[in-house]
This record gives structure tokens, sequence and C-alpha cells, in this order.
């Protein structure tokens, strides 16, 4: 059983997802603006968060920015919105976001979420920083890129084993659109190869439809075959 808070200002889809998750066994706390999300994640440790974005007083993102600024997002946040942008996700990931749906939610969608949160919360080790739940190291850097000209490069690095990992390099000295899309480049190329080019696999780890992620991807200039080759 998992401590569960779901931050949601419409009644119905609060209830709606009480039920379904208190059915699996779930201790659900409900909370319908971000002043009441505030004090339940004061009061309460809680396993996992399904966090909605619009809402009228502060919204979801921005209430996720003041988690993660103050050191306390130290579980898996799952955004829901039926209006949100791409863009609009891909921020929320970048900040810490763990996952995104998208409205209406299936009940399929909604609990392979939760599940795939509360295993990835129950097995990573806790570090002074962040980690991507995943055997790659993600560092932000200003200098000594391996690609000069795009600004984004892979370094070759190994586990205190002696196995190879991958290391992901930005650079922050460009603009901000350019560099937004080299990290959304890189973000999904890692996802597209983890999945074996699975582009069902790939939309639901990513929390996108499949026509939004196709129409990201040929966007951003990404070979689909690159996944499956690798």
């Amino acid at each position: 059983m998992a401590n569960i808070l779901v931050v949601d200002d419409e009644l119905g889809i609060r209830d709606l997802l009480f039920e379904i998750l208190n059915d699996e066994g779930h201790n659900v706390e409900l909370a319908e603006n971000a002043a009441e999300a505030r004090a339940a994640h004061l009061r309460t440790r809680h396993d996992l968060v399904l966090l909605d974005i619009w809402m009228p007083d502060t919204d979801g993102v921005s209430l996720l920015k003041e988690w993660a600024a103050t050191g306390t997002l130290t579980m898996p946040v799952i955004m829901m919105s039926g209006h949100a942008t791409i863009d609009t996700a891909v921020e929320a990931t970048r900040i810490g976001a763990y996952s995104f749906l998208e409205k209406p939610i299936t009940l399929q969608k909604l609990l392979k979420a939760v599940e795939l949160g509360l295993t990835r919360n129950a097995t990573r080790k806790p570090t002074a920083a962040a980690t991507l739940p995943h055997p790659v190291e993600l560092k932000v850097v200003a200098s000594e890129l391996t690609n000069d000209a795009g600004g984004i490069g892979l370094q070759a690095q190994h586990n205190s084993d002696g196995s190879p990992h991958a290391q992901q390099t930005f650079n922050l000295d460009k603009p901000l659109r350019e560099a937004r899309d080299g990290f959304e480049k890189a973000y999904f190329e890692f996802h597209l190869a983890q999945e074996g080019g699975s582009m069902t696999r790939v939309a639901e780890q990513t929390g996108l439809e499949r026509t939004h992620l196709y129409r990201k991807l040929k966007q951003l200039g990404i070979d689909l075959s690159r996944g499956k080759r690798n």
C-alpha cells in the first residue's frame, strides 16, 4: 500500500481517482488546489503525487518548481492535463516530473503510470542530487563539450565496476529555444533506444499521445530507425 496525493481542482476527477486508487489498496489523500497540496505535502510523506497542471490559484508546474527549488521533490510526480502543450509536458519533465498523463485518463494508463512511478520510488537510491531512473548520468555544463558545433555530446564514462555508461552534456551558452531543442532531441532519442524503437512504449514512458509524439520527433529531425538499430 502506498501513500498517494491527488491534486486536482475538479471534484469529479478527484473522486474518480480516489475510488480507483483506493480500490487498488492505496492510501489516497486529496487536495483541490496548491495551498492544500502544500499542507498535505508538509503533513505526510507521499510515495507518489498526481498533480493537475491547470489550477485556479497556482498551476501545477509552478508548484512542481517550488518543490524542486526547496529540495522537497522527493517522490515521483505524475502531471495531468487535458489542455497542456508538448512544451509544457517537456518543461514539467525537465523540472523533475516523472511522467505526464493526458486527460481524459484511461484506467489502463493511470494504473500503469502509478505502478511504474511507485516501482521507481521503491528502487531508486537516495542521493544528494536528483538522478534519472536509467543507467545514464545527465549533466548540464557550460563548457568542455564533445560537440562544440551542436553543443551536445556523449562522453564515454565508466562505472565503479568498469562497465561503460553514457554521460550527456548540454551547452547552456545558447539561446533558450536551441538549448531546449537539444535537450528534447536527446531525451526522445534516449527513450527510443531504451524501448527498442517501440513508439507505443515510448509514448507511455514520455506521457505523450502517439500522434503528438510522431509530430515532435519529426519536428526535431529524429531518425525513428535509430532506436530499433540500437
